[in-house]
C-alpha cells in the first residue's frame, strides 16, 4: 500500500517534473540565445509562487478542494506568461530585454510574496514556506494525469520544432532569411514551455536550477543540436530530480529535506565549479 499510494506516485511525479523543467530550460536557452534563460529567470515560476501564496494565505484554495492550490499556482503562472508574452509581441523587444523583464517580474512577485508572508498567520506562513521550497511529499495519483498531459504534450511540440530552435540560435535575422517564421515559432515554443513550467511548479512548488543546470551538462555529451539535446535534457532532468529527492529523503532520515533545497545546493556547486574550470570565460 505504501509503495502504490506514496512511493510510485512520488516517483512518477518527480520524473515528469524533472523532465518538464529541464526541457523548458533547454528550449528557453536555445530560443533566446541566453545561457541563463530558464523558467525562473523569466519570472514564470515567480508568478506561480505568488498565485500559490495568495491561495494559501488568503484562503482561495479552500473553495476549489484538492486542486485549489495547483490551480492558484497555475493561474499565477498564466498571469506571468501573459505579461511577458504581451510585452514581447506588442513592443517587439529584444531577447536581452525579455530576460531582464523576467528578472524584474521575479523580484516584484517575490516582494509581494514576502509581504503576504509578513501578515499571514503562523500555520499558513509555515505551509507556504514549505511549498515554496519545492516538495514532492504530497504527490498523489490524481495530480499525475494533468501534469503528464502538459509535460508530454510539451515534449511533443518542442521536438516538432527542434530544428527551428537550432536555426533560431543563429539569430532571428538569419533564421528569417533561412525560411523560419520567427514570430510564429517563438510564440508556440514560449507558450508550450511556459505551460509545462506552470504545471510543474503548480504541482510541486519551486524547484530551482533543474532547467538551468541540466541543459548545460547534457550539451557537453550531445552537442548543440536540439533534436538530440531536447530528449536527452528531459531524461537528464528526470534522473536528477529523482536523485535529489532520494537524497532529501535519506540524508537526515527520518527527517526529510525538500527536493528544492537539494537541487539548489547541486545547482550552486555545479555553476561554481563550471565557472572556475572555464577560467572566468563566458559560460556559453
Amino acid at each position: 500500500t505504501i509503495i502504490w499510494d506514496i512511493r510510485i506516485p512520488r516517483t512518477i511525479l518527480g520524473l515528469l517534473i524533472g523532465a518538464g523543467l529541464a526541457l523548458s530550460g533547454c528550449v528557453f536557452q536555445g530560443m533566446l540565445r541566453n545561457p541563463l534563460a530558464d523558467p525562473y529567470t523569466l519570472g514564470i515560476s515567480g508568478g506561480a509562487a505568488l498565485g500559490a501564496s495568495m491561495g494559501i494565505i488568503l484562503g482561495f484554495e479552500k473553495f476549489l478542494g484538492y486542486y485549489g492550490l495547483p490551480l492558484c499556482a497555475f493561474a499565477g503562472a498564466l498571469v506571468s506568461i501573459f505579461l511577458i508574452y504581451a510585452l514581447a509581441v506588442r513592443k517587439n523587444c529584444t531577447v536581452t530585454t525579455l530576460v531582464l523583464v523576467g528578472v524584474v517580474l521575479s523580484f516584484l512577485f517575490s516582494s509581494v510574496v514576502t509581504l503576504l508572508l509578513s501578515v499571514a498567520r503562523p500555520e499558513k506562513m509555515n505551509f507556504t514556506i514549505l511549498w515554496l521550497m519545492g516538495d514532492l511529499s504530497s504527490a498523489e495519483p490524481k495530480i499525475i494525469l494533468p501534469v503528464a498531459v502538459f509535460v508530454l504534450s510539451g515534449i511533443a511540440v518542442t521536438l516538432l520544432f527542434s530544428r527551428d530552435i537550432d536555426v533560431l540560435s543563429l539569430g532571428e535575422e538569419k533564421a528569417g532569411h533561412l525560411g523560419v517564421d520567427v514570430n510564429f515559432v517563438r510564440r508556440i515554443l514560449f507558450l508550450s514551455s511556459s505551460l509545462v513550467t506552470g504545471a510543474c511548479v503548480a504541482s510541486a512548488g519551486i524547484i530551482g536550477f533543474v532547467g538551468l543546470m541540466v541543459p548545460h551538462f547534457i550539451r557537453g555529451f550531445t552537442g548543440p543540436a536540439h533534436e538530440r539535446l531536447l530528449p536527452a535534457s528531459a531524461i537528464g532532468g528526470a534522473a536528477l530530480l529523482i536523485l535529489c529527492d532520494t537524497l532529501g529523503r535519506t540524508v537526515i532520515s527520518p527527517l526529510e529535506l525538500p527536493v528544492g533545497v537539494i537541487t539548489g545546493i547541486f545547482g550552486g556547486l555545479f555553476f561554481l565549479v563550471f565557472f572556475l574550470r572555464s577560467g572566468r570565460k563566458e559560460i556559453f
